[in-house]
């Protein structure tokens, strides 16, 4: 019996031992990290790879580096031109320090989407909805910028902030539409004044000219008269030239009584 006893008491030990190393063996993978704690007190970060730590003396948590993606819930922003919208919104961040983003916060997914929540709406809401529709790069960098400066204490790196969608009630649409058909018809307003301004200083040009050199108005009307001969027109009206007139005073003085 004792042979018996003292076989089942070595493998209660060998039991135990496999316990204890089971709880003393760590793997990570390559984006991982491991927060160590020694009796509750931060001592290192351990990872990448197979690692030892003192069973119940020490503790590890780990911490994921890859980026992560963090969709803003839509939020109700009032523009700085008064008009309500609903903007919802997309972030990259991740993890650059894993003992910040354990010790200095509870929960950095939870804080950085509020902190993103609150800080979309106080960014966007001192721009106009034409700035929140047309630019929305330089939108993104700013929101962006205030993120990572304020989770920088955290030990977290946002990377890009991109806004998703910028919902406008059926009203306001309308008239956003009324207001692009009246700039297309200003716009095209304006390029015909333009036109009928260069059409008339060229013709101003061409009439300068024309009085300089008289020559040139007959080789005008030679000109006129070749066009209208090619016309398929059964009248044919011809001006009368006044320089043609000026060559028989008599007979006109005569025709005139």
């Amino acid at each position: 019996m004792s042979m018996f006893a003292d076989l089942a008491f070595y493998l209660v030990i060998i039991v135990v031992l496999l316990i204890i190393v089971a709880a003393a063996i760590k793997i990570l993978r390559e984006y991982e990290r491991g927060v160590v704690f020694t009796l509750g007190r931060f001592t290192g970060i351990k990872g990448p790879g197979l690692f030892l730590l003192i069973p119940y003396a020490q503790q590890m948590v780990r911490v994921d580096l890859r980026t992560r993606v963090l969709d803003v819930p839509s939020q109700d922003v009032i523009s700085h031109d008064n008009v309500s919208v609903r903007v919802s919104a997309v972030i990259y961040f991740r993890v650059i320090d894993p003992e910040k983003a354990t010790i200095q916060v509870a929960d950095f997914m939870m804080a950085t989407s509020q902190l993103a929540q609150t800080t979309l709406r106080s960014v966007l809401g001192k721009h106009d909805l034409d700035e929140m529709l047309a630019e929305r790069d330089k939108l993104n960098h700013d929101i962006q910028e205030i993120l990572d400066t304020q989770t920088d204490a955290w030990g977290i790196k946002v990377a890009n902030v991109e806004i998703k969608h910028v919902d406008i009630n059926e009203s306001m649409i309308r008239a956003i539409a009324r207001q692009a058909e009246a700039e297309r018809e200003r716009r095209a307003k304006v390029i015909n004044a333009e036109g009928e301004q260069q059409a008339a200083a060229k013709l101003l040009e061409a009439a300068e000219i024309l009085a300089r050199q008289p020559q040139a108005m007959q080789l005008r009307y030679l000109s006129t008269l070749n066009v209208i001969a090619g016309e398929n027109s059964s009248t044919i009206v011809f001006p009368f030239p006044i320089d043609l007139a000026n060559l028989f005073p008599g007979k006109t003085d005569r025709g005139t009584e």
